[in-house]
C-alpha cells in the first residue's frame, strides 16, 4: 500500500490581506503544502502557532503593530521546531543576517516567482538554509575577513531597528513601547541612540528619515 503523502502546514504572518490571499492561491495546487492560518500581529501569530501547530511560518518584517523580528524571536522561543521563512520586500543585505540571528531559517524577497517561493518553503522544511547566493557569499566573506564597522541603518541594533521602523510607520513613543513591551523611557533612550548613529539632529528629522526608509527600505 502506498504511504499517504504528508501535508505540511503553513502559517502566514503578514498584515496585507492581498499577500495572504496570494500565498493561499499559490499553495492551493500543491499536494504537500497547505495554508492553515494567517496572522497580522504578534498576538495573533502566537495564538495561531499554538492552535494550528504549523510546520513552517512565512513572516513579513513589517507588521502594523509589531516588528517581524520580534515575531521571529517569539516563535523561536515558544516553538523552536517551527521553521521560519522570512517573506518580505525589505533588503536582504540589511535584514538577512539579523533574521537568522533571531531564529529564522531563510529569507525570500517578495519579488520572487511563485515557483521560487514554493521551492524555498520546501527547502526550509528539509532543514536547509534559504538565502541568496550573493548573501551566502557575503556571510562567508564576513566570516573570513572579520566584522567591519557598520554604517547608517545597518549600524542600528535589532531593537533600535525595530523602534526606527515603527517610527517610520507613524507610531508614537507610547505605541512603540506597547508594541515592543518596553517602557516609554527605554524607547526614548533608543530614539536618542538612533539619532546619534544616523546623525540626525531632531525628532522630526528622524521621523522624516524613518518614514522615507519604510517607504523605500531597499
Amino acid at each position: 500500500m502506498k504511504a499517504q503523502q504528508r501535508i505540511h502546514r503553513v502559517l502566514v504572518v503578514d498584515d496585507h490581506p492581498v499577500v495572504t490571499a496570494g500565498i493561499r492561491e499559490t499553495l492551493a495546487g500543491e499536494d504537500d503544502l497547505e495554508v492553515v492560518g494567517s496572522a497580522a500581529t504578534l498576538s495573533e501569530a502566537t495564538a495561531a502557532i499554538e492552535r494550528e501547530r504549523p510546520d513552517v511560518a512565512l513572516v513579513d518584517l513589517t507588521l502594523e503593530k509589531n516588528s517581524g523580528l520580534n515575531v521571529i524571536k517569539t516563535i523561536a522561543g515558544m516553538r523552536p521546531e517551527v521553521r521560519v521563512l522570512v517573506f518580505t520586500m525589505h533588503d536582504e543585505a540589511l535584514y538577512a543576517e539579523r533574521t537568522l540571528r533571531a531564529g529564522a531559517h531563510g529569507f525570500v524577497h517578495k519579488g520572487v516567482s511563485s515557483d521560487e517561493l514554493i521551492a524555498a518553503i520546501r527547502k526550509t522544511l528539509e532543514g536547509r538554509l534559504v538565502i541568496s547566493d550573493q548573501m551566502n557569499a557575503r556571510l562567508v566573506q564576513k566570516a573570513l575577513s572579520g566584522q567591519r564597522k557598520a554604517e547608517g541603518v545597518s549600524s542600528l541594533s535589532d531593537r533600535e531597528l525595530e523602534v526606527f521602523q515603527l517610527i517610520g510607520q507613524g507610531a508614537g513613543i507610547r505605541k512603540i513601547a506597547e508594541a515592543l513591551g518596553i517602557s516609554v523611557k527605554t524607547v526614548e533612550t533608543h530614539r536618542e541612540n538612533i539619532k546619534k548613529k544616523l546623525d540626525v539632529g531632531s525628532a522630526s528629522q528622524l521621523t522624516r528619515f524613518a518614514v522615507a526608509w519604510v517607504e523605500n527600505p531597499a
